[in-house]
């Protein structure tokens, strides 16, 4: 990107092309606002960096996080309510998180989840247990968060909200093929190749155009009522991450296609729109998959556990780094002992919880009265402490003892960013004051979505597509 982010209209001798609508980037976010953009009547416009659609979305494992009463959870058996969704999401999606995003959302997810299947997207209608995040096969839906866990089942009705399209295992890719043919069917135009290297704005502040490179040319488009920014987040971006979210830099494996690297949001700001939550990260460390391992204890540094370990591997992800510098091992005994589904080194075995003590270098007695405290309350199944799910309780005591290492230096942790443009809920991009941009919008991942702090499998997809849908439509009505 050159230094100068953002152009002043004046310097636009001559407009190459235009529309009504300019949407940058056609990842999922993108491709749902340019369809209810085309929808709503204008001329719309995509504008992707690649060589064709698909990004970040196309790499995911394709899981929407929905809810409220779908068609899906009523054909799997599972009543669920727009009020229950709402209070999950708004106790786990961390603290501040915006609540008229949220209202909005819960009351809408299922039909969103009906736009999606009249988009061609396909659900398999079957439930598959036993797993966070994506099925092994093409069941349709999953548990992707930590509805049943504590303190969230005490808060709401539990329900599986994991909606995931119908293929094996990874079903991002089939989700993008859906999402861009519809597109392709649409009235909505595709340029690809085009990378959006600054904005045009006018002297009062309105953003009316965009300038490109498109194979070493520059290229100025028009855009008469306005441009939609759906370019994700920054997770590779190392500057970005160093003055933001410097914990993400630790972690092994960072979530997002190459564009990841935080234009769109750097393009809004140099326009004049504020940032939220840039700080925000997701962070997955899947240490209790299969889920028999949720019987083990998650401990840290000093030998202690720091929460139930039958919570969504995102939330023990966010605690073992961010509270906990990323030193944790999952301590199991002879008969909780499994292999787990993601690699992971079996760090130490003892005969006793303080010969494993030693072997991990933990501060002398302090597992050993762990698991002492812990396997008096399990022998009644109880753990008071955290709470865990009373079906995962019962005591260490079968030697040998091990330890999996769940270290950042030594297991997989996978990050991308949450924060980004501050947004209303028709993904005007606001001020530092609250006000909107004149026709600059966003959506998905370069802004601050419904996950703050907290996040569940499938919200980047929801609420991406879900307010994307609701940017293209205010784009269009300018």
């Amino acid at each position: 990107m050159p230094a100068r982010a953002v152009l002043p209209a004046s310097e636009i001798r001559h407009w190459d092309r235009e529309a009504d609508v300019l949407v940058v980037g056609l990842g999922a976010a993108g491709a749902a606002a340019a369809l209810e953009a085309a929808r709503a009547g204008a001329e719309t416009l995509v504008l992707e960096r690649a060589g064709a659609g698909g990004g970040t979305s196309a790499m995911s494992g394709g899981v929407l996080y929905l809810g409220g009463g779908t068609a899906l959870q009523k054909a799997c058996g599972f009543d669920d309510t727009p009020e229950a969704m709402r209070a999950y999401l708004g106790a786990s999606c961390g603290e501040g998180p915006d609540e008229a995003k949220l209202a909005l959302y819960c009351e809408g997810s299922v039909e969103h989840y009906e736009w999606l299947v009249a988009r061609g997207v396909p659900f398999k209608p079957v439930f598959h247990p036993g797993v966070s995040g994506e099925p092994p096969n093409d069941d349709g839906l999953v548990w992707s968060g930590s509805e049943r866990a504590h303190p969230y089942r005490e808060l709401a009705p539990p329900a599986p909200r994991g909606h995931v399209p119908q293929q094996d295992h990874q079903a991002g890719p089939l989700l993008m093929q859906k999402l861009v043919a519809a597109v392709e069917a649409s009235p909505a135009r595709v340029a690809a190749n085009h990378r959006c290297v600054a904005l045009v704005q006018q002297d009062d502040g309105r953003v009316v155009g965009v300038r490109t490179a498109h194979f070493g040319e520059e290229v100025a488009i028009r855009a008469r009522r306005g441009v939609v920014l759906t370019t994700g987040g920054f997770v590779h971006d190392d500057a970005m991450l160093e003055a933001h979210a410097p914990a993400a830099r630790r972690c092994r494996i960072r979530v997002g296609a190459e564009g990841d690297d935080g234009s769109g949001i750097r393009l809004g700001v140099a326009a004049g729109g504020a940032t939220l939550h840039m700080d925000a990260l997701s962070i997955s460390l899947p240490a209790t998959q299969p889920w028999g391992l949720k019987r083990g204890l998650l401990v840290n540094a000093r030998g202690e556990r720091f929460i139930n370990e039958d919570a969504y591997y995102g939330r023990l992800g966010e605690h073992a780094l961010l509270h906990h510098d990323g030193r944790a091992w999952l301590v199991v005994d002879d008969d909780v002992f499994e292999k787990p589904d993601y690699p992971r080194e079996v760090a130490a075995v003892g005969e006793t919880p303080s010969e494993l003590e030693r072997e991990l270098g933990l501060p002398d007695g302090s597992l050993a009265r762990t698991l002492e405290t812990y396997n008096a309350h399990a022998a009644r199944g109880e753990d008071p402490r955290f709470h865990k799910a009373a079906e995962w309780v019962r005591p260490l005591a079968s030697p040998p003892f091990g330890a999996f290492d769940c270290t950042v230096e030594r297991s997989i942790y996978a990050a991308f960013t949450l924060g980004g443009l501050r947004t209303d809920v028709d993904g005007r991009v606001l001020d530092a004051r609250g006000d909107a941009i004149p026709g600059l919008l966003a959506a998905g991942r370069s802004t601050s979505g419904l996950a703050v702090g907290g996040y569940s499998s499938g919200l980047s997809l929801g609420d991406g597509t879900f307010f994307g849908r609701r940017a293209g439509r205010a784009a269009a009505a300018r």
